[in-house]
């Protein structure tokens, strides 16, 4: 009988994003799945492809599968389902989708050459007294009396003498033997004993138990240092008992170090990491002991949800409200939707958790569709932060730009007591802008619409959006005088600054520049843990999530710049941005202060900060919302038209406009189209359609429509990201 497979070749094309038919050659009958990667003839290119379906009856002409590439499915019925769901989710392609949920080593391209890690052993072929008898060479008996506990590396053998040891081997006294070893090591820690949960902890643990073999959403709202990560360690540790899997999700790579030393210390052995910090190699080493069902609890960032767990119990998003759950590339996925998805093929239960809950968790928690579980103390009975708003317009008229007074002096009395200080600037970089006092001429990135920002230890200019870099001169490159002046401040200047305000304090700063190198989130966060610097200043990097005991004091700079962003969303980011920041401090036995520098100390969210008041923000916020029919009152689909022709890229989406307000309903919002607030990025112009609805049953398949519409343009791109 013949059989015949439904093969979705990985080619980046919507136009190609369907299976297609491939004959199977017996040889290859056995071997084949549904789920298993191939490589087939699609044109007069080689190209792979994953398994969809087999059959055994095809009405048209085929070629045959050339090879199948994996010994077991890389993609089981879960995550063929997920694939599907995520592809109705955001209308990418599916290929895109299957792609994004695999570490690269197991993507269906061509390009990809991560293999193994393979050391090699040496073993004795017979007893070693017996085998001593038979050399006379000191230098192999040498090599032979490292076998008296049994295998040796060769690699140690080598040191000996690697000519003796060629010769051992050809005299068959030894035996080579390649074993798989796996390139990420966790650290091994002496195992730590469940600590006893408080009356709110074990409130919250107690009803998420009760919900384990269900698919309910609980959204654990614990104020900072409330103890939230213990009741995951608890939840996880009931899960294990009941012989099931988890995952732990946490926003930011600098959240995982902490996290995998707390749960290694009570589940040593059992934990894989992923997340995009580590290697390809340590990717597909981690998701391959997943797949072995050699670990049971996985942590790590957004790529983590796609863990191949096919026995979950519990999913767990730590810090809910984090923007990095959302995907930024097509496809353009949230996490949240994928977890909640998996939950339901696997019947378990999610669990949100979040000092400054989404206005959408806390909105779905108010109407009872997620269970609310608080946690409105510190577990330690620890006080909350004293939180202080400094006003910067009268500090600076006193030529006070950088810290205030009062910073300056709380500084001074922290680092006189040993206690440590951690100060946000929400900025990488030296310097924002640079401009020649004598001509006029400024920096600008040649390819997007956007001054450089200056690093000064790489001495370069950077644009943050294209990539695009710039050897900086000391003259200006218009009138070759030397008048060039450094405006703005980021993270690298500040640090310069602390460095001469406080010679004797030893600062650390963390961005996305300092922690490039592999291993520099790991290594910055347990060398402030273990008090080697007395100031870490950094990005919103060091907002979340991290707890340093030691920690009295944090400075808030610049706390307006994200409340002046235009995006709906601006308010929200600001409250949970420095909410977070601010839960830094006071997580020990010394209470902590919180200073946030501001021009606008009346500001609502601003105040809402320094009270820890979540309740008056969210009250205001959606007033707000509400009025302006934003999430969660209405539902928003963002379409962006990308070209580098503009009068095309115009043109295509008022078109689209014309479409979408012919096709919709009434009721459906459709605004724009308007510039984008990043007109033009590397050489593209940026056009936006905003569209608001609440019920819109005719949404999808306009969408398709115009997807399809847009697809014969060639000179035009268009990107769909749905907003819930």
């Amino acid at each position: 009988m013949k059989m015949y497979a439904d093969v979705l070749v990985e080619i980046k094309n919507k136009h190609v994003d369907k299976t297609f038919t491939y004959h199977v050659p017996d040889d290859l009958k056995t071997k084949i799945m549904v789920g298993k990667r191939v490589l087939v003839l699609f044109g007069n290119k080689e190209v792979e492809g994953y398994v969809l379906g087999l059959k055994d009856t095809c009405d048209i002409e085929t070629k045959d599968v050339l090879e199948v590439l994996d010994e077991e499915p890389i993609l089981n019925e879960e995550m063929l389902e997920l694939g599907r769901f995520m592809q109705e989710k955001t209308l990418s392609s599916l290929s895109s989708c299957y792609s994004t949920m695999l570490p690269k080593a197991l993507k269906a391209s061509k390009k990809t050459t991560v293999k193994k890690k393979e050391v090699l052993y040496l073993k004795l072929t017979d007893d070693l007294e017996n085998l001593m008898l038979k050399v006379s060479s000191s230098t192999q008996k040498d090599i032979l009396a490292l076998f008296s506990d049994g295998e040796v590396l060769k690699s140690r053998a080598n040191q000996v003498s690697a000519s003796a040891v060629k010769t051992l081997l050809k005299k068959e006294m030894l035996v080579e033997e390649a074993r798989e070893v796996y390139r990420y090591h966790i650290e091994n820690l002496q195992k730590e004993k469940p600590k006893t949960l408080n009356d709110e902890q074990k409130m919250a643990f107690q009803k998420v138990c009760e919900g384990l073999g269900s698919n309910k959403t609980y959204l654990l709202h614990g104020v900072t240092g409330s103890g939230k990560t213990e009741v995951y360690l608890a939840l996880i540790r009931e899960v294990r008992k009941q012989g099931k899997d988890a995952i732990v999700l946490v926003p930011e790579i600098s959240l995982t170090p902490q996290f995998v030393e707390r749960f290694s210390k009570r589940f040593p052995e059992d934990i894989a990491v992923l997340h995009s910090g580590l290697s390809d190699g340590e990717k597909y080493d981690e998701y391959r002991k997943i797949l072995r069902h050699e670990v049971h609890i996985c942590i790590g960032a957004r790529s983590a949800s796609f863990a191949p767990f096919t026995n979950l119990g519990i999913i767990i998003m730590d810090e809910e409200h984090s923007e990095s759950y959302k995907q930024e590339n097509n496809p353009k996925y949230h996490t949240l939707d994928i977890l909640k998805k998996r939950c339901e093929i696997q019947s378990c239960p999610l669990v949100l958790g979040s000092a400054t809950p989404t206005l959408d968790s806390m909105a779905r928690a108010s109407k009872h569709l997620y269970e609310y579980l608080p946690l409105k103390k510190r577990a330690n009975k620890a006080l909350l932060p004293t939180c202080l708003l400094v006003d910067m317009s009268e500090e600076v008229k006193e030529r006070h730009h950088i810290l205030s007074r009062e910073l300056e002096c709380a500084i001074i009395e922290k680092l006189n007591k040993n206690e440590q200080v951690m100060i946000l600037l929400n900025r990488r970089g030296h310097s924002t802008t640079i401009t020649c006092s004598n001509c006029g001429f400024t920096y600008r990135c040649p390819h997007c619409d956007i001054t450089l920002t200056y690093h000064k230890t790489t001495k370069n200019l950077r644009c943050h959006y294209c990539g695009y870099t710039k050897y900086i001169d000391e003259l200006c490159p218009k009138c070759m005088e030397k008048s060039l002046n450094y405006y703005g401040m980021g993270t690298e200047k500040l640090e310069e600054y602390l460095e001469n305000v406080f010679p004797t304090a030893r600062v650390v700063r963390m961005d996305r520049d300092s922690t490039t190198n592999k291993g520099m989130h790991e290594k910055i966060i347990k060398d402030f843990q273990d008090h080697k610097y007395d100031i870490l200043l950094g990005t919103q990097m060091i907002s979340k999530g991290l707890d340093f005991p030691n920690v009295t004091l944090v400075g808030i700079l610049d706390a307006d710049s994200s409340l002046n962003i235009p995006d709906y969303k601006s308010n929200e980011r600001t409250f949970a941005l420095l909410s977070q920041a601010s839960g830094r401090g006071g997580r020990g036995k010394v209470p902590g202060t919180v200073i946030i520098q501001t021009f606008q100390p009346e500001n609502y969210i601003l105040k809402c900060v320094q009270n820890h008041s979540y309740a008056s923000f969210f009250q205001y916020e959606m007033k707000i919302r509400k009025t302006l029919k934003y999430p969660p009152f209405y539902y928003l689909v963002l379409l962006t038209f990308k070209s580098k022709d503009y009068q095309s890229v115009s043109k295509e989406a008022k078109q689209a406009a014309s479409f979408l307000e012919k096709s919709l309903d009434k009721e459906t919002i459709i605004l724009g189209p308007t510039t984008a607030n990043m007109f033009l990025v590397n050489g593209v112009y940026h056009f936006e359609i905003l569209i608001k609805y609440r019920f819109d049953d005719k949404l999808i398949n306009t969408l398709k429509e115009l997807d399809s519409y847009v697809l014969l343009n060639k000179k035009v791109t268009m990107d769909m990201d749905f907003h819930y």
